[in-house]
């Protein structure tokens, strides 16, 4: 049998430009193309933040586990064919319960997106995230990051040990909604169980199920599956506002409203120096007399007050058994109480001090 280099010499003899054996030409050919269809595959930069989806089962409980565990390159080193559909690149933000998120990390996540998309150095970016305050994150980067290119969260409800862990399952289907040109316009975005949700719309409705994001005012805006992304709602106009040059929010409190409610936790509200106050009404955002009585308090000493409800769904009115108008009052529309105040942070942050003005942002899109 002739060696290949044998093969070679007696081709450059004969003057062939080359001579190989086939299996040899098939086995580069096929190595050529694997690699040329991994170079062509589209670039997902991955932001991991901690959560469950990171976490480690614990013995303290049946359901006990320990969040933030796992780095996101072991996440990502977990999640069957992923490599399939993009080629990654994984950054440890922070490695955090979701619980401890705040807004620091929030300013190092918005500057690393624009980063990467105004450097080209990636076409999509997945956030793994708690789900605690998934909606609240989602939220605030799709009021500030603009629409660059497709930013996705997602995360688990079930740690990375668990017996059916939910996470790799989310990871795929996130990266798969990162890649696909649909999702291009449509803001942030947040993928879980299948569904792909708008991360204004979104909110986690359940303590432990693993169908814990809904969007109850809008619906999902789609969903995926290993096999096909589908949206069924239209991108909807947006707000992007600019991020504070020194990475600080106005100070904002949630006041939750209920029977026999008093004025108190509004009134130490103003006097710690809250620039605005987000009710947690009642119903339609209602609150008590005594209570409305602090309120417009409030308002006379230039603190802006919107009114939310603590209501899992539905729109908060203007003017029905408020008199919005006359107190100076912002209704949220169907932004709950946490989404309420980033918005209204970073509304004050760009010098948006008027209840009229604010009023338009918080009604943008409908």
């Amino acid at each position: 049998m002739v060696s290949v280099r044998g093969l070679s010499i007696l081709a450059a003899i004969l003057g062939v430009a080359s001579v190989m054996p086939v299996s040899l030409c098939a086995e580069s050919a096929g190595a050529a193309s694997a690699i040329h269809k991994q170079v062509s595959l589209p670039r997902v930069l991955v932001l991991a933040t901690g959560g469950t989806i990171s976490g480690k089962a614990d013995n303290r409980s049946a359901i006990g586990y320990d969040a933030g565990a796992v780095t996101g390159q072991q996440l990502i080193a977990g999640v069957p064919g992923v490599e399939k559909l993009a080629r990654l690149q994984v950054e440890q933000i922070s490695n955090i319960a979701s619980q401890n998120m705040n807004s620091q990390i929030w300013f190092k996540l918005a500057e690393r997106i624009r980063q990467a998309f105004a450097n080209n150095e990636a076409d999509a970016i997945v956030i793994t995230h708690g789900t605690d305050t998934m909606e609240e994150t989602a939220f605030f980067l799709d009021n500030v990051v603009g629409d660059a290119g497709p930013v996705i969260l997602t995360g688990a409800m079930r740690p990375s040990t668990a017996i059916s862990a939910d996470g790799p399952a989310n990871m795929y289907e996130a990266v798969k909604v990162a890649v696909d040109p649909q999702a291009r316009g449509r803001g942030v975005l947040v993928v879980l169980n299948d569904e792909v949700q708008s991360a204004r719309a979104v909110s986690k409705m359940h303590t432990t199920a693993l169908q814990t994001f809904h969007s109850p005012n809008l619906g999902p805006a789609g969903y995926v599956d290993p096999s096909s992304v589908r949206f069924v709602a239209p991108a909807k106009p947006r707000l992007h506002l600019d991020l504070p040059a020194d990475h600080k929010l106005p100070r904002v409190q949630i006041v939750y409203a209920h029977a026999d409610m008093d004025a108190q936790q509004i009134d130490h509200a103003v006097q710690d120096g809250a620039r605005g106050i987000v009710i947690a009404g009642m119903g339609d955002g209602n609150v008590s007399t005594d209570a409305l009585a602090g309120i417009e308090r409030a308002t006379k000493a230039g603190v802006v007050v919107v009114r939310s409800t603590r209501v899992g769904s539905g729109f908060v009115n203007r003017d029905v058994e408020v008199d919005d108008d006359h107190y100076g009052l912002v209704a949220s529309m169907d932004l709950n109480p946490q989404k309420a105040r980033i918005l209204l942070q970073l509304l004050l942050a760009n010098k948006k001090t008027l209840a009229a003005d604010i009023q338009k942002a918080f009604s943008a899109g409908f």
